[in-house]
């Protein structure tokens, strides 16, 4: 396994600055955000460390590729996580276009990954939503396998506002709901971005899944939850998450991270495991956050050795 970060967290960083943030902290690794550019609708959403709308080209690529070897660090995938499924047909037909862009920067790079959502019409079931899904993924996984692209969509329900509100804007946020996209879309270059600590909150299993999708695991999330049982206690699981759990850097949470590392040795990973950073305890100055950085990779160094 090799240890990096999603590059969200430094926005404020250039591509090579970031480069150069990985190897001065011990990363080996960096998850690139690759958002189109413009203003961010949510937070950490509007980071761009990799242009790929305007015709990103193999020398464009080259270019990548050199400034991460001189550094000695890998790109561990491409990120971009938009609503594909929204009810805003331009929003979703956008959000489309730039994955396929996205998919194609990834394969010109040799990287093989890149990390998204599934979407979800929010207002709308699960099963409601299934037929847009399948006619949405089935052509973009095809894509990817026709380029040797690895899709790997992250678990985050992404419900925590009004306007997400009742179902989220991603689908893939269960074990239940991998199981049905994995048995309609059966492609081995179709799997998950695994983050623990969107099960956390939901109030399940960590641990279990890693064992039944091993081989749909195709990128690990480091990131740690703490549920706040006062807020749950006065909320209720019907609550918005955020009344009832608080995003935090590894080990200030409630993974077990022996027990998570354990089974994804059990499992024979052995990819990338990158730190996303989203607590606002460390996010008031550039400072901070690369603070947060150095704090996780200390930490995770003792599940994850730096190779020699």
């Amino acid at each position: 396994m090799k240890l990096g970060f999603v590059s969200a967290i430094v926005p404020d960083l250039s591509l090579e600055e970031i480069i150069a943030l990985a190897a001065a902290e011990g990363y080996d690794c960096i998850e690139v955000c690759c958002r189109p550019k413009g203003k961010a609708e949510r937070r950490y959403a509007g980071v761009t460390h990799i242009d790929v709308t305007a015709g990103f080209t193999k020398s464009d690529a080259a270019r990548v590729n050199d400034l991460f070897a001189a550094a000695g660090v890998s790109i561990s995938g491409l990120g971009y996580y938009p609503n594909p499924l929204s009810p805003d047909a331009a929003e979703a037909k956008a959000a489309v276009a730039h994955i396929r862009k996205v998919i194609r920067a990834a394969a010109l790079l040799g990287v093989g990954q890149m990390n998204t959502f599934v979407g979800r019409d929010w207002t709308k079931t699960v099963d409601a939503n299934w037929p847009r899904f399948l006619k949405t993924w089935r052509p973009l996984v095809k894509f990817a396998e026709d380029q040797g692209v690895r899709i790997g969509i992250e678990n985050c329900p992404m419900l925590f506002s009004n306007d997400e509100w009742p179902g989220g804007k991603n689908l893939a946020h269960t074990p239940a709901i991998w199981r049905r996209m994995f048995a309609d879309i059966p492609s081995k270059s179709f799997g998950l971005n695994y983050d623990p600590s969107h099960l956390v909150w939901q109030r399940i299993d960590y641990v279990a899944p890693i064992r039944e999708f091993a081989d749909r695991i195709f990128h690990v999330h480091a990131k740690d939850a703490r549920v706040d049982y006062d807020g749950l206690d006065a909320h209720g699981v019907l609550a918005f998450p955020p009344q009832y759990h608080t995003p935090k850097l590894p080990a200030l949470g409630d993974v077990d991270w022996g027990k998570f590392f354990s089974a994804l040795t059990d499992a024979r990973y052995a990819g990338p495991v990158c730190v996303e950073v989203e607590d606002r305890a460390y996010e008031g100055t550039l400072a901070l956050r690369k603070a947060s950085l150095r704090q996780s990779a200390t930490y995770l160094r003792r599940f994850l050795p730096k190779e020699k």
